[in-house]
């Protein structure tokens, strides 16, 4: 279920006022309209606002010849320049803001959801220039990339990087209604129509004030406003629960290989060759040893150490043949390689581990041949072992691999830790019955995943 469409939809059905039933008795916003004039006049003639320049002087409501869609009768189009006070900020230099003032940066909103990822004042930040002032109620609206939708109603008053703009609305009208509508996929389309800038575009104040807003009567914004946070309530709750059945699924990932490797998975069939005979053909000179953490492994499995069954190499260097780098970014899905004219080959369909950064014990597979990236080893899985079932006792060790690296500038793969891990080897047959038994699990969990 994508959730965020889902919120645009409630957010389409409000502002064409089919979200709550309209009440007769509601005075018509056309009323509103004229109130919102009346005070805007009141306020130019004590100088505490000035007219703007394409105002109109008389109290005849405007008309529009063409507005984006049709709504109620006891509704009106306006535009945001019109009911709010939007682009008057107040200015304050950061050397006038208190220490313990919030200071709101944009990379403090989480997009679509405008929800505050954290609250930090002056001194926990290093800031210079000045800073928007906005008071408990203003909306906050950033012009700058407006297809993140980072809308929201104040919480509390505050100082904003200049790149939001905060402002009011006159006569009461909801600013919590405004901040939906402006937070909709009509405004937001609007927004990228007349926006500026390539790289980071931006809303003039100018095209910002004329953007049109369907104004419903006093009365019904704010029984919009209560259905909107109604909904958005349940649609969080899925959203909650959604990342709990998350969770779910990758442990229960991490059980069934835990099952498999402790030949809990499939079934035995006492017909299978014993592991003892296969690890033998790996190494000649081969004794069974006790079974360490794995006491209660099933008749015919064997314990041995990871460096037995594979071997961590890098291939062999090659000059003058210009060939693909296969780097990280280019096996994590990446369309682009570079071209390098020398490197150590790595053929097709091949093994690479990753034994430096961060996810030191991630192993891909190599679509094409080229040059291994500098960032891993090659993975070569003795041809006497099913090469998927030991990728994935790799896989169930990748927590422990990431959490015990080695070294300080670059932290990289434990390599000896690696070969030392306990690898419970099962019969060969059974190891191929494991693997298909693991792929059907996971892509049902996978199919789960994609439909949430």
């Amino acid at each position: 279920m994508d959730t965020n469409k889902l919120r645009q939809k409630i957010l389409d059905l409000a502002i064409h006022g089919k979200l709550v039933p309209q009440d007769p008795n509601d005075e018509p916003a056309s009323v509103l309209l004229e109130r919102i004039k009346a005070e805007k006049e009141r306020l130019i003639k004590e100088g505490k606002i000035k007219r703007s320049k394409k105002s109109a002087k008389t109290s005849d409501t405007p008309h529009y010849e063409q507005v984006p869609f049709e709504v109620p009768s006891n509704w009106a189009w306006t535009t945001l320049g019109e009911i709010s006070n939007y682009g008057d900020s107040n200015n304050v230099s950061v050397t006038d803001i208190a220490d313990d003032e919030w200071i709101l940066e944009l990379e403090d909103l989480e997009k679509d959801t405008a929800s505050i990822i954290q609250i930090l004042s002056k001194k926990e930040r290093n800031i210079k220039g000045v800073r928007h002032k906005f008071k408990k109620g203003d909306v906050l609206y950033s012009k700058l990339r407006t297809y993140l939708n980072k809308v929201l109603v104040a919480p509390q008053t505050g100082y904003c990087t200049t790149e939001i703009i905060p402002f009011n609305s006159y006569c009461g009208i909801s600013t919590h209604y405004l901040c939906h509508v402006l937070r909709s996929a009509y405004f937001l389309d609007y927004t990228q129509q007349c926006g500026y800038g390539v790289k980071m575009p931006r809303l003039s104040t100018n095209d910002a004030c004329k953007g049109m807003i369907p104004l419903p009567p006093f009365a019904e914004q704010h029984r919009i406003v209560a259905e909107i946070e109604r909904w958005f309530s349940l649609i969080n709750i899925i959203e909650n629960n959604k990342e709990d059945l998350q969770t779910a699924i990758k442990q229960a990932k991490n059980k069934i290989l835990d099952f498999a490797i402790r030949g809990k998975l499939v079934s035995q069939d006492p017909n299978d060759e014993p592991a003892v005979e296969l690890l033998k053909r790996i190494n000649p000179e081969f004794t069974p040893c006790d079974n360490g953490h794995y006491p209660q492994l099933p008749i015919g499995w064997a314990v041995v150490p990871m460096q037995m069954l594979c071997s961590l190499v890098d291939g062999e260097k090659v000059d003058g043949k210009e060939m693909p780098n296969l780097d990280v970014k280019y096996l994590r899905g990446g369309r682009e390689f570079k071209i390098l004219k020398s490197g150590k080959y790595v053929a097709a369909n091949s093994l690479l581990i990753l034994v430096d950064g961060e996810n030191s014990g991630e192993v891909f597979r190599t679509p094409i041949e080229g040059y291994q990236g500098s960032t891993f080893k090659q993975l070569h899985i003795n041809e006497n072992m099913c090469a998927n079932y030991l990728l994935y006792v790799i896989n169930l060790h990748r927590k422990a691999l990431r959490e015990n690296k080695v070294g300080s500038a670059i932290p990289h793969l434990d390599k000896k830790l690696f070969k030392t891990i306990e690898v419970p080897v099962p019969p060969y047959n059974e190891q191929v019955r494991i693997v298909a038994a693991i792929n059907a699990a996971l892509n049902r969990f996978d199919a789960i995943m994609e439909n949430l």
